[in-house]
């Protein structure tokens, strides 16, 4: 039986997973960056992950690393426990949705199969979590999304957002402040052509959002 993976290796694998999705093969450079390690921890990390027993992942120099079918299990194993954790920490224990995230990294580490599914059905299977992430499911498949950065649309788009990056406490205060979060319906009235700024109305109010906000805000287009 394969020894438990430590936290150390959960961190690596969520790390390749979420960098992969968007780019492929990861680099050492970017993995080292995301984890803020440096390149030859990374490596040294990566070649103990692809000698284990089932190897987790698979790794050529210059060409970048991936994550083997155990490997890749294992990471949407940690990554849905963390989620399940947040939409817990929020609906049951009443945290707001800036505060669960750094809660969710302590706890997702030991958190076992088992009582990660008795959570799921204490929330009635919840496909996202409070940031609007999607939750893989119990089979540890994660479910399909066709959502592109807010930062991508011109006027007159219009678009539900579905999810927020966490990033910052902070952040997620503000879009708070603004209204956009999950669920909410905008419209865009403007895009300037030179500072990549939209100007939105959510509800009855107008705003003006730059890249550093769009870019992290991920919506389906709506048909109208």
């Amino acid at each position: 039986m394969p020894e438990p993976l430590t936290a150390h290796t959960q961190d690596y694998l969520k790390a390749i997973y979420a960098l992969s999705a968007q780019h492929g093969p990861v680099s050492t450079n970017a993995l080292a960056e995301r984890l803020g390690v440096t390149p030859a921890s990374v490596t040294g990390m990566i070649q103990r992950m692809a000698a284990a027993d089932p190897p987790l992942v698979s790794y050529r120099k210059y060409q970048g690393v991936r994550l083997t079918a155990e490997g890749e299990r294992a990471a949407l194993q940690v990554i849905r426990s963390h989620r399940l954790l947040e939409a817990y920490l929020v609906e049951h224990l009443g945290y707001p949705w800036d505060a669960v995230h750094e809660e969710a990294c302590r706890l997702e580490h030991v958190l076992s199969p088992e009582l990660t599914a008795r959570i799921a059905q204490a929330l009635g299977e919840p496909q996202r979590d409070p940031h609007g992430e999607l939750i893989p499911d119990a089979q540890l498949t994660m479910p399909a999304e066709d959502t592109l950065p807010l930062a991508d649309l011109h006027p007159p788009q219009q678009a539900l957002v579905r999810r927020v990056e966490a990033g910052t406490a902070g952040f997620l205060r503000y879009l708070e402040s603004v209204g956009l979060v999950p669920g909410v319906r905008l419209a865009v009235l403007e895009a300037s052509p030179y500072d990549g700024n939209l100007r939105l109305r959510i509800d009855e109010n107008e705003l003006v959002l730059g890249p550093a906000v769009t870019g992290h805000v991920f919506v389906e287009v709506l048909e109208v």
